[in-house]
């Protein structure tokens, strides 16, 4: 875990109090009520002037906002998913800055609680943390984004600028924010364990009904990091299979033959890490490798690294057979 220390700088943002987010918020109101009616507007009013300060600034933001404007409501009520242009009128003119970012801000966090962090990173990666009606909510979302979809600085950059302020940031969020940065730190890229949040991933955006190409790229480059991953891994077992050979001598003048090395240690050789493309069949059967490869590969892994890292790929290739026989 990160110590404090690293931590400890001067902090680039502010965390706006709640009368300096009700002054924005009905200084918009003003600016955007003309045709509005009374009835309407006294209920925006009262968001802000009863039972003290919101609880979740960001959410009465919006509902301030929905209250005057229809297309807001809409996308508070039914959020939209990824048909292209459903959020193209957040960046007319006439939509102001404030009213946009705090409906992207809203839009993304939703987003991420539903996990669908490859349309909600988009949406908070232009957002200003120094202007954002809740810069805590937007650093911890853009983080949570950037973990996930394995974007190591992203994450890292996000999370340390929201740790500036660990004193005053809902706990959950520190606490979060700590773990993640401990767990992207230490993973290694193009290691089994990056291959298999990257078979989350795909699992993921199946789930959500999200097979299309952006997700077909992920899943091939899964099958090439597996395919790298096997390569390195028979070419370590040859090169200290041929260097046993030759300490013992040829079964001639070593005393004996050379002795196979014992399934429980890990080999040590360094292979160049060269991988010849491998053919992955017809379109009918992406992200699918032949049964006897695929079996090979399990063999492999399991000799190799813990149990649970065969387990993990073995559901992968199942889910990924169930998905093409959808199709």
């Amino acid at each position: 875990m990160a110590e404090d220390g690293e931590f400890l700088r001067e902090a680039t943002w502010v965390i706006p109090s709640p009368d300096e987010i009700r002054s924005r918020t009905l200084s918009w109101l003003d600016e955007s009520s003309a045709g509005v009616d009374e009835t309407v507007l006294r209920k925006a009013i009262a968001i802000w002037n009863v039972g003290g300060p919101p609880e979740d600034p960001l959410d009465a933001v919006v509902e301030t906002i929905a209250l005057v404007d229809a297309r807001t409501a809409a996308v508070r009520d039914d959020p939209p998913g990824q048909a292209e242009g459903a959020l193209a009128w957040l960046d007319e003119p006439v939509v102001t800055a404030f009213h946009r970012d705090a409906v992207k801000l809203w839009l993304g966090r939703d987003l991420v609680r539903r996990r669908r962090f490859d349309e909600a990173a988009p949406l908070l990666a232009g957002l200003d943390v120094k202007s954002a009606v809740d810069p805590a909510a937007l650093l911890f979302h853009r983080a949570a984004c950037a973990h996930w979809l394995l974007e190591s600085d992203t994450a890292i950059e996000s999370l340390d600028r929201l740790l500036e302020r660990a004193d005053s940031i809902p706990v959950r969020y520190e606490r979060l924010a700590r773990l993640m940065r401990q767990d992207i730190t230490g993973l290694e890229e193009e290691s089994l364990a990056h291959v298999a949040r990257r078979m989350r991933d795909v699992t993921r955006r199946l789930d959500l009904g999200r097979a299309g190409p952006a997700t077909r790229r992920v899943q091939d480059g899964v099958v090439a990091s597996l395919d790298r991953l096997i390569e390195r891994i028979e070419e370590q077992n040859q090169q200290n299979q041929e260097g046993q050979g030759g300490g013992g001598g040829g079964g001639g003048s070593g005393g004996g033959a050379a002795r196979p090395m014992d399934d429980s240690r890990i080999a040590g050789g360094r292979g160049a890490g060269e991988v010849q493309r491998r053919d992955l069949g017809d379109d009918d059967a992406w992200g699918a490798l032949p049964p006897h490869a695929r079996e090979a590969a399990l063999q492999q892994i399991g000799r190799e690294f813990p149990p649970h890292y065969r387990d993990v790929i073995e559901r992968y290739f199942k889910r990924l057979a169930a998905g093409a026989e959808d199709r």
